[in-house]
């Protein structure tokens, strides 16, 4: 059994949607068996207006699924819990935001304000990433030859859990997709981000500071083209 197939459902739950967010699901089935099988084991409680699920690094073991009522996917989401699919226990969530699906029920305006939120909200998080990186290459540095302002608070290495891990001395060169590999074994994992025009450096994102607590103590010492990298948790 694999660290992934022993993830526990988030002990907090999020507010009750139509879509649920599947997770810890077998990456070696094929897509079209997947959406069928997840077909068949949620359609009992309601109808299912769609099931996103994607091939691709990011998305493999992860799973959306659509009810066009927020009543039956709570039902759902009880009883299917923990449900072995394939051989490993499902871990399901209420998705964080609407999917684009139920959305569009709503009509044509509102889907494209949908749009536009979504757009904004990935902007904001690359500014804040790229302005946190700036800072810390300030703190880290000297300014016209005099030591840089210290940053008020903890050093990096004393930072409380967060769910997301500042990954530091990393090469150049380095591919998401090979980070991705690397962190996706633990649980919870959500996603690498790399900063545009900041070699070196990158963010890997969980479910929950736990989930990251877990990957971190897991990765002590990992090494990438012979490059020890240095992970601590992100400043909140």
């Amino acid at each position: 059994m694999t660290d992934s197939e022993n993830v526990t459902p988030d002990p907090e739950r999020r507010t009750p949607s139509e879509t649920l967010y599947v997770r810890n699901l077998d990456e070696s089935i094929k897509i079209p068996l997947l959406k069928e099988s997840l077909d068949a084991v949620f359609s009992p409680y309601g109808n299912i207006l769609d099931i996103v699920a994607h091939g691709n690094i990011r998305m493999r073991g992860q799973a959306f699924v659509v009810f066009d009522d927020v009543e039956s996917a709570s039902e759902a989401l009880d009883e299917v819990q923990g449900f072995e699919l394939f051989d490993k226990p499902m871990v399901i969530q209420f998705a964080k935001t609407k999917s684009d699906v139920t959305v569009k029920q709503e009509g044509e305006e509102a889907f494209e304000e949908h749009k536009k939120l979504r757009l904004e909200a990935k902007e904001r998080r690359k500014a804040e990433e790229e302005a946190a990186a700036k800072k810390r290459k300030r703190a880290g540095g000297a300014i016209a030859g005099r030591p840089a302002k210290r940053v008020a608070g903890p050093p990096d290495e004393l930072l409380p859990p967060n769910k997301i891990l500042f990954l530091q001395n990393l090469p150049d060169d380095i591919a998401a997709d090979r980070l991705t590999e690397a962190f996706e074994k633990f649980p919870g994992f959500f996603e690498v981000r790399l900063v545009p025009g900041r070699k070196g450096i990158g963010f890997v994102e969980y479910e929950t500071d736990e989930n990251a607590v877990v990957a971190k103590e897991g990765t002590v010492g990992i090494t990438f083209s012979d490059k020890k990298a240095k992970i601590t948790f992100a400043r909140k």
